[in-house]
C-alpha cells in the first residue's frame, strides 16, 4: 500500500476545497489507484467494520443503488481497517444472504494510513472503531463535500444521492442549492456584488434571494 505524504493540515484533516490524497492499495476489485478515478465524480466512504449491523445494511442499499451513482458518472469506493480476505468473506455473505453483490471496490487498510491521510482517524487511534466518513470528490480530484457519522448510525443513500445531484447541479448551471433542494427544482442565483443592483432591486431580497433562471423571488 503507498500513499502521497499528506501535508500536515491534510494529516489534522482534510478540508472542502483541499485535493484528496493520492493512494495505491489493495481492494476487492484488484489494485486502486485514487488518481485513476479523475475525470469522474468519486464518493470514498469508510466503515467501522466487516461483519458489523450497520455497516452491512449500508453496502446491502449502496449495492441495490449502484446503479444510480453510475447513471451520474460517480464510482463508489469503500475503506476499512479489515484485511482483503474479510471483505471477501463478508461480501459473500451479503450475497447469499441479500440476493446482491457488492462491485464496488473496498479497500483494505490495516495500518490506517489512508484514514489518517484522510483525517478519519487521529494519529494517535489505534483502530477505526468510530469512523464513518464520507468524501464527495469532483473530477479534478477535489474534496467537494464531506460527511460523518456515529458508528450507530447508518448514512441515508437518498441523502447521498441528492448531495451528489446538488454538487453536479451547481457546477453545471453556476447556481446555488438552497435548503432541501432535490433534482427538477429551482436552484438559486448567486447573490449582486454591486451596490447599484441592491438600490434597484423592486423588492429588498430581490438583490441576493432570487431563483435561477427567472429571477423571481425565492
Amino acid at each position: 500500500m503507498t500513499i502521497e505524504h499528506p501535508t500536515p493540515q491534510q494529516a489534522a484533516g482534510l478540508r472542502i476545497g483541499d485535493f484528496a490524497p493520492d493512494f495505491e492499495a489493495r481492494s476487492t476489485v484488484g489494485p486502486v489507484r485514487l488518481k485513476d478515478f479523475r475525470e469522474r465524480w468519486l464518493i470514498l466512504f469508510s466503515h467501522p467494520a466487516d461483519f458489523t449491523p450497520v455497516c452491512t445494511t449500508e453496502f446491502v442499499e449502496l449495492a441495490r443503488e449502484a446503479k444510480e451513482f453510475e447513471r451520474r458518472d460517480c464510482a463508489l469506493m469503500a475503506l476499512s481497517v479489515d484485511s482483503l480476505f474479510s471483505h471477501f468473506a463478508w461480501l459473500r455473505l451479503i450475497r447469499d444472504r441479500f440476493d446482491v453483490e457488492v462491485r464496488f471496490p473496498i479497500v483494505e487498510d490495516p495500518t490506517l494510513v489512508i484514514g489518517r491521510a484522510f483525517g478519519m482517524v487521529s494519529p494517535q487511534d489505534s483502530d477505526s472503531a468510530t469512523v464513518r466518513s464520507t468524501f464527495f470528490i469532483d473530477p479534478e480530484g477535489v474534496v467537494r463535500a464531506m460527511t460523518c457519522y456515529p458508528a450507530n448510525m447508518g448514512r441515508s443513500i437518498p441523502e447521498m444521492l441528492r448531495m451528489l445531484d446538488a454538487l453536479q447541479a451547481i457546477d453545471e448551471q453556476n447556481g446555488l442549492a438552497p435548503a432541501n433542494w432535490t433534482p427538477g427544482t429551482p436552484l438559486l442565483q448567486p447573490p449582486s456584488q454591486t451596490l447599484d443592483d441592491v438600490f434597484a432591486a423592486q423588492r429588498e431580497t430581490d438583490w441576493f434571494l432570487r431563483k435561477a433562471g427567472n429571477g423571481a423571488e425565492a
